[in-house]
């Protein structure tokens, strides 16, 4: 089997799901840095105030530097102590443009962070630790240092959900992943299962039809809690079957997933399944814990946006996968992070121009008395 890809672009961890989803565990995605890139420490840039400065360092963080970097703002991005977002446990990505043969997940933010860099982007490799967004200049502590910035870009990512199993962990990428837009291809005519209860397991298993022989759904319950119209096209599709009380306790194969041990969660029988796939459907986390109080959230924890990349913030904007929880792709949150820098770019301008006006209105006023 091709190894496969995860797309959400993760930041951190938060105990947040989404409300339709069947979640028995919140494990946070282990990443590690890639070995082309060379650390920044905070005290690199101790106390550092920027035009810009970027939270995040995932497909939106970076790309929203890349173009920050190329107006000449000089942004700094707080890239986290494991930067680079969840590509970095990706070992296969054949969908993001420019690719045709595809590209390992820590190649591509790799390429990213030293595109970002190439153009003036400082990065810190630290966590955040608490905002002040009441006042401007906007105040950030990370890694323990304060630092201060005209605007922020937050790209803080949404963290998928996972069953907190050791080998579903070392079978990642192996025939286990959470994301069938991204990976469904690679199981044409492959017998697999998505475990889930929400709309999104049965939005993920209808979707795996066009490739897979059969789709197994794994629901630890006796009823779905998905819409009723979901619910209908999944129990109706031929291709589809149904678990009920079911729970996945492991992950069996060595190389790549060969089988599944399920437990029944009315009477404790355990059994075996063979499957090719494996996909987890039990919620996303939005990383945006450091924010509560200071910006809007929507019901499932996600941050809200007005006019694209606003937030409720002036000077603040918001890019990737912590508001978009409906397509949670590398490339919409790079999109986004190439918004949010435009944005912020145009609102700096605006500033200064208003600063300007104000300054020269001051000067007219002084010289007429």
């Amino acid at each position: 089997m091709r190894a496969m890809n995860d797309n959400e672009a993760g930041f951190g961890g938060l105990q947040i799901l989404d409300a339709d989803d069947d979640a028995t565990a919140a494990t946070p995605i282990a990443m590690e840095r890639p070995a082309t890139t060379t650390p920044t420490t905070k005290a690199d840039h101790e106390g550092a105030h920027a035009r810009v400065l970027i939270i995040g360092s995932g497909p939106a963080g970076l790309t929203a530097a890349i173009y920050a970097a190329r107006a000449d703002l000089a942004p700094l991005v707080i890239a986290g102590y494991v930067p680079g977002g969840q590509l970095m446990i990706t070992s296969e990505v054949e969908n993001f443009p420019g690719f045709p043969e595809g590209i390992d997940g820590p190649a591509l933010m790799a390429n990213m962070r030293a595109q970002a860099e190439r153009f003036g982007s400082r990065l810190i490799d630290v966590d955040v630790e608490s905002v002040d967004l009441e006042a401007r200049p906007f105040e950030v502590t990370a890694g323990g240092t304060r630092y201060t910035a005209d605007a922020v870009i937050v790209a803080t990512g949404a963290s998928a959900v996972w069953l907190d199993l050791d080998n579903e962990t070392r079978l990642r990428g192996r025939g286990v992943s959470a994301c069938a837009t991204c990976d469904g291809f690679f199981f044409r005519d492959k017998k697999i299962a998505v475990v889930g209860g929400g709309d999104s397991a049965l939005e993920e298993a209808l979707f795996l039809t066009k490739f897979a022989s059969e789709v197994v759904l794994i629901h630890r319950r006796d009823e779905f809690r998905g819409s009723r119209i979901m619910q209908n096209r999944a129990k109706t599709h031929p291709k589809i079957s149904i678990e009920w009380n079911s729970q996945v306790t492991d992950v069996l194969g060595e190389d790549k997933i060969e089988a599944i041990e399920l437990t029944d969660t009315i009477s404790g029988e355990k059994r075996e399944m063979p499957i090719e796939g494996l996909f987890i459907a039990i919620g996303h986390r939005p990383n945006t814990e450091v924010f509560r109080g200071h910006l809007d959230v929507d019901a499932k924890g996600y941050l809200m946006v007005e006019d694209d990349t606003l937030s409720n913030v002036e000077g603040v904007l918001v890019a990737g996968d912590v508001h978009d929880h409906r397509y949670r792709q590398a490339i919409t949150a790079a999109g986004d992070g190439c918004r949010a820098a435009i944005d912020a770019e145009r609102w700096l301008e605006e500033q200064a121009a208003e600063r300007t006006e104000a300054s020269a209105g001051a000067s007219e006023a002084v010289s007429r008395a």
